[in-house]
């Protein structure tokens, strides 16, 4: 998998740390080092304790994974109990399909009542060994998403794809997102990056095959028109609502499809 940075602790907290430890100095120009060691070491105590809480539910994982990317998987990990608030007893069963789906998976099945199921669209050589094993038991597939993948339609009520998309041209995007639609019975969610994340993407070209295309919302929505798909209004009304309810603001574009009829 690509390697990932984790997203920089918020500046004015540095900031606010280094207030505080300069302020203590000047006052006890006189005082021995170790209170200076002291403070510095409680700075960054509170600055990764802050952290560890932000935006990752304090898995150490998803911090990692987003090393020098902008990863939809780790936001869609993120965005589990909204998903949940949403659509109810439609993630009950669902299919993830994305780069390092087994991190999705993992923790889909920790969910009560939940089955997950995955599908990677790339090699797993390089996976852990808890992500082998969900090979091994079927749960998580090894899929070139451009070809039909060995579902029978409607088979989840609920299908979430990240990062996927970003690696295909319109040819194979006109055949894989019509097929991932019509395995869903109550939409599709779709976790894709910003034109102005572009950057910050990096790109292994002899695992994905070609750069990331990052698209606006504006030919995402034409896309979908274009391929008669509805947006679920309801469904992008109340994710909003409840991402607000819990401070969340997402580093991707997400869509809520209405599934084919």
């Amino acid at each position: 998998m690509a390697a990932r940075r984790p997203i920089n602790p918020s500046r004015r907290i540095s900031e606010t740390g280094a207030v505080l430890a300069s302020s203590s100095l000047q006052s006890r120009s006189r005082s021995p080092s170790y209170m200076s060691i002291a403070l510095i070491l409680g700075a960054l105590f509170v600055i990764g304790y802050l952290y560890r809480g932000k935006g990752a539910f304090g898995n150490p994982k998803a911090v990692n994974r987003v090393k020098g990317d902008v990863s939809c998987t780790a936001e869609v990990e993120r965005a589990i109990p909204i998903l949940k608030k949403v659509y109810g007893d439609s993630m009950l069963k669902v299919l993830h399909v994305g780069p390092e789906t087994c991190f999705v998976v993992s923790r889909l099945i920790k969910e009560e009542g939940t089955e997950a199921f995955g599908v990677e669209p790339y090699d797993v050589e390089d996976a852990d060994e808890a992500c082998k094993r969900l090979v091994h038991k079927g749960l998580v597939r090894v899929a070139d998403i451009k070809f039909p993948l060995p579902y029978k339609a409607k088979s989840f009520p609920l299908v979430i794809v990240s990062d996927a998309f970003d690696y295909l041209s319109p040819r194979y995007l006109n055949r894989s997102l019509p097929a991932l639609t019509r395995l869903s019975s109550d939409g599709l969610v779709i976790f894709t990056g910003y034109p102005r994340n572009k950057k910050a993407k990096s790109v292994d070209k002899a695992k994905y095959g070609r750069s990331a295309k990052l698209r606006s919302s504006t030919w995402w929505i034409r896309y979908f028109l274009q391929m008669s798909l509805e947006e679920n209004e309801a469904a992008t009304k109340k994710f909003e609502q409840a991402a607000a309810k819990r401070s969340f603001t997402s580093n991707c574009q997400i869509f809520h499809l209405k599934s084919y009829q």
